[in-house]
C-alpha cells in the first residue's frame, strides 16, 4: 500500500505497512471484494453479511494510541479496514466526517465526538453529540462521506434503502441529504417512533429524501429492506445500497469509539480493563465492540443490554435465538426482534463455517427458532454477559440518576445503565456505559420519570418543532414499496 508522505503539522500519525483487506460474505458465496466495494454492495449479493476476510490484531500498538485524539484515532483504526483507499483521501474523509460540522448546536460550546464522565459508579460515554443527538450520527456521518467519495470517483448514481426504529432514519438522512447521485428511501414503522424521532426525519424536505411509514413494525421495515436486496435484478436496476448496519461500514465506525473509551478510562482511573454496557436491539454496536475485542482493545467483557423486546439476552442466557411478540416500550429504538447483525456474529460462533451459517439460518427462516449448544461453564460466550432492563427499571434508573447525581439518562442508555448495575459487583473492573442518544429526544419518558417536563430539551430540536413535514404511508408489503421507489425516483 502507498503511504502519503506528508503529515499536518504536529500531528501524530503512524505509518506502518497495512495489509490488503478483502470483505467476504457469511453466507460464502460472493467473490473477496474490496472496502469500497463493500460499502457499495450493502447487503452481500447472496443475502448474507459482509464481513472482512481477516481481523487485524493491533496488541502491539495500542500504546502508541492512547493519546490520540478521535479524529487521529479512527484513521489509525478504519485505516486497517479501508485499504483500498489512498491515505491522504481517508484521513481528508476522517477530518470532514467528526471536524467542527459534526456537533449539534449545544449551549455548552464544542464537545468531544465520544466524551467519557464518571456518574456516580459507572462511566458513561456520551455518543449523542452529533448532528441528530445520537449514536448512528458517528457511524452515518462517515457513511455519508464514503458514498458521495466512492460516487464521485466512480460516477453513478446510489438509491439508499433504509429501515429504522428511530435514530437510524434520522441519522441516515442527515448523512445523505442533498448528495449528488443519492436518493435515499426511510421506512419507519407507523406511530412506533417517538414524535421527535419521526420529526426529525419528516422535516427534513430536500429532494433527494423519501420517507416511509410502514402499516407494521421495524422487523416488517427491516424484511422488506432485505427482501427488496435480496432482489438482484432491482438491486442492480436501481444501484441499491444500504445504511443501516448491515453495511460494514457502520460498524467498522462504531469500533472506534469502544477504543477511545478504553483509553480515556485507563487515564481517570489507572486500571488495564474496562467493561463495556451496551444497549441494543439490532446487535449492530455490541458486535462493534466484540470486533475491538478481537482485535486488542482493553475490554474485558462485553455487558450485553436490551429491553423487554429480550431475544438476545435470552440466547446469550439459554442457547436459545426465538422469536417473540414486539413490546413497545419507553426505548422504541430497541423494539425489535430479529437483530439484522446476529448473522454477523453467528458466522464466527460456528467456527467460520458459511455452510452450518446458511443451514441455521435457512431454519430460523422456517421456524423463527435455532439454538446453540451451551459452551463450558454454561455460557455461549465468556467474553458476553446479558440482562433485561424492564420499563419499571427504566423509570426507575432515570429518576434515580437524575435525583442522586443531576444527569439525565435517556431510556435506552437507563437499559444499559441499569443492567450494568446488576454486574458491577462481579468484578473491580471499572464499566463504562455507552450513551446511545440525547435525552431531549424522549421527553414523555423523562417526564414520567422524574415529574420535570423542562428537563429534556434542546435547542436544535426546539426550532424543528413547528417545521413542515412530508411523508408518505404505505401497507406492509415489498410491492408497496417497490412500486413507491420505481415511481418516485427520479430517473424515471
Amino acid at each position: 500500500r502507498m503511504m502519503d508522505s506528508t503529515l499536518p503539522e504536529g500531528s501524530a500519525w503512524f505509518f506502518r505497512w497495512i495489509q490488503p483487506m478483502n470483505y467476504i460474505s457469511t453466507r460464502g458465496q460472493i467473490t473477496p471484494i474490496g472496502f469500497q466495494d463493500a460499502v457499495m454492495m450493502g447487503l452481500a449479493d447472496d443475502g448474507g453479511l459482509i464481513i472482512p476476510e481477516t481481523i487485524p490484531d493491533v496488541s502491539d500498538q495500542l500504546g502508541d494510541w492512547a493519546d490520540l485524539g478521535y479524529v487521529e484515532l479512527a484513521y489509525e483504526i478504519i485505516r486497517l479496514f479501508a485499504t483500498d483507499m489512498h491515505d491522504s483521501d481517508l484521513r481528508e474523509l476522517i477530518q470532514k466526517t467528526y471536524g467542527p460540522s459534526y456537533f449539534c448546536n449545544e449551549p455548552q460550546g464544542p464537545q468531544a465526538v465520544a466524551p467519557v464522565v464518571g456518574i456516580g459508579d459507572v462511566y458513561i460515554q456520551e455518543l449523542w453529540h452529533g448532528p441528530t443527538l445520537a449514536f448512528k450520527d458517528v457511524a452515518l456521518q462517515l457513511l455519508g462521506n464514503l458514498f458521495e467519495y466512492i460516487l464521485s470517483r466512480r460516477g453513478g448514481e446510489l438509491t439508499v434503502l433504509a429501515a429504522t426504529s428511530g435514530d437510524t432514519g434520522s441519522a441516515a438522512i442527515q448523512g445523505c441529504r442533498g448528495r449528488q447521485g443519492i436518493e435515499i428511501f426511510v421506512m419507519h414503522p407507523e406511530g412506533r417512533v417517538s414524535p421527535i424521532q419521526q420529526r426529525q426525519m419528516t422535516t427534513v424536505l430536500d429532494d433527494n429524501v423519501h420517507n416511509i411509514a410502514i402499516e407494521g413494525s421495524f422487523d416488517d421495515c427491516q424484511n422488506i429492506m432485505k427482501s427488496l436486496a435480496a432482489d438482484l435484478d432491482f438491486k442492480r436496476a436501481y444501484s441499491l445500497g444500504a445504511v443501516n448496519s448491515v453495511n460494514w461500514a457502520r460498524v467498522l465506525a462504531q469500533i472506534v469509539y469502544y477504543f477511545y473509551g478504553a483509553f480515556r478510562i485507563q487515564e481517570l482511573t489507572g486500571e488495564d480493563e474496562i467493561r463495556v454496557a451496551v444497549p441494543t436491539g439490532n446487535f449492530g454496536d455490541v458486535l462493534a465492540g466484540w470486533y475491538a475485542m478481537q482485535m486488542g482493545a482493553p475490554i474485558e467483557k462485553l455487558i450485553l443490554a436490551t429491553n423487554e423486546n429480550d431475544i438476545l439476552s435470552r440466547f446469550f442466557n439459554t442457547g436459545v435465538y426465538s422469536l417473540g411478540d414486539v413490546h413497545h416500550t419507553r426505548s422504541p429504538s430497541m423494539d425489535i426482534q430479529v437483530a439484522s447483525n446476529f448473522e454477523r456474529y453467528l458466522y464466527y460462533l460456528v467456527g467460520h463455517n458459511s455452510d452450518a451459517l446458511r443451514g441455521l439460518m435457512e431454519g430460523f427462516g422456517e421456524t423463527g427458532s435455532l439454538q446453540i449448544e451451551m459452551g463450558s461453564g454454561h455460557v455461549i460466550d465468556p467474553d458476553i454477559e446479558a440482562g433485561v432492563g424492564t420499563e419499571a427499571d427504566v423509570l426507575e434508573t432515570i429518576q434515580r440518576y437524575h435525583e442522586t447525581w443531576d444527569y439525565t439518562l435517556d431510556p435506552h442508555t437507563a437499559v444499559g445503565v441499569c443492567v450494568a448495575e446488576r454486574f458491577e459487583a462481579e468484578s473491580d473492573t471499572p464499566i463504562l456505559c455507552l450513551a446511545t442518544a440525547h435525552p431531549a429526544k424522549f421527553p414523555a419518558a423523562i417526564a414520567e420519570a422524574t415529574g420535570d417536563d423542562t428537563l429534556s430539551h434542546h435547542p436544535a430540536i426546539d426550532a424543528m418543532m413547528e417545521n413542515e413535514t412530508r411523508c408518505v404511508t404505505l401497507p406492509n408489503e415489498k410491492q408497496e414499496v417497490r412500486r413507491f421507489i420505481v415511481e418516485t425516483h427520479p430517473r424515471m
